[in-house]
């Protein structure tokens, strides 16, 4: 008994730095290592599919969803991080309070409606280029996401 021991103490030595690491693999024990977490805003007009976009992420039934009054937080799980993911209403009354909820963003999401009438999408664009424009998002990254592109009337990227 004691051989295989010395053996399997030996054999990971020779295969593992540290008798750290040679525990962990052999008796899977100990808390994975935390994974980075960053904090992301996602914007856009009502009905853009802000929150389907973040059930989808976390893997929730798309029933049942209802437009987003004010603000929720998503904790979106990958593999080697974790989103935190601030989405923000996109009603009228509700966007003049976005930048309030912009100190801290690492990150931008913006969704918009690609079938939406010419106004809307007007809008839209002009509430991007005031994120963009804004002190605390201009140098983050941004995703801009043209959704709603299997309705007839989506518009291509160009048109967008």
């Amino acid at each position: 008994q004691k051989r295989n021991v010395t053996s399997s103490f030996c054999f990971c030595s020779v295969f593992f730095a540290l008798p750290w690491q040679c525990f962990r693999a052999l008796c899977c024990k100990g808390p994975p290592p935390p994974r980075p977490e960053y904090d992301l805003v996602c914007i856009g007009l009502s009905g853009s599919g802000k929150t389907s976009l973040l059930s989808q992420l976390c893997s929730e039934s798309p029933e049942n969803i209802v437009s987003t009054t004010g603000f929720s937080i998503k904790a979106v799980p990958f593999q080697n991080a974790i989103l935190n993911v601030k989405e923000l209403g996109g009603a009228d009354n509700i966007r003049k309070y976005w930048s309030r909820y912009y100190q801290g963003s690492q990150g931008v999401i913006f969704v918009l409606d690609s079938a939406s009438s010419e106004d809307d999408l007007e809008t839209a664009r002009n509430e991007l280029h005031s994120a963009l424009q804004h002190p605390q998002l201009c140098t983050l990254p941004f995703l801009i996401l043209a959704n709603h592109q299997d309705k007839p009337a989506a518009r291509s990227v160009q048109e967008v």
